[in-house]
């Protein structure tokens, strides 16, 4: 089994950054494809970015393109999203996942992720 554990979330201003991060425990190798999916009050599960942590491949959601930043740490079983200029609309509980053997337009849908972690706030205001 995989477990995920989220961390770095908090309460910032809008224009400011923010790192969070997933460590991966127990069987990490089987994390293969690691993400990040943010979800608001009353909203489903968004894609934010996505790692292949095999070959490296990254890929983002169009609301974060320039903004944010995925990258992993096979050694530590971390993945950190860094996240600039933040906008109130970021606002929401980020989730890590993982375990996903796929690549492509795949890395985008929540429900081919088979490990998740519980989540971590973050909250912009204007």
């Amino acid at each position: 089994q995989v477990q995920l554990v989220e961390s770095g979330g908090g309460s910032v201003q809008a224009g400011d950054s923010l790192t969070v991060s997933c460590v991966a425990s127990g069987r990490a190798s089987s994390t293969y494809t690691m993400a990040w999916f943010r979800q608001s009050p009353g909203k489903g599960r968004s894609f934010v970015a996505a790692i292949a942590r095999g070959d490296g491949r990254i890929y983002y959601g169009d609301s974060v393109k320039g903004r944010f930043t995925i990258s992993a740490d096979n050694a530590k079983s971390t993945v950190y999203l860094q996240m600039n200029d933040l906008k109130p609309e970021d606002t929401a509980t980020y989730f890590c996942a993982g375990g996903l053997k796929e690549l492509g337009e795949a890395v985008k849908t929540s429900r081919f992720y088979t490990y998740w972690g519980r989540g971590t706030q973050v909250t912009v205001s204007s």
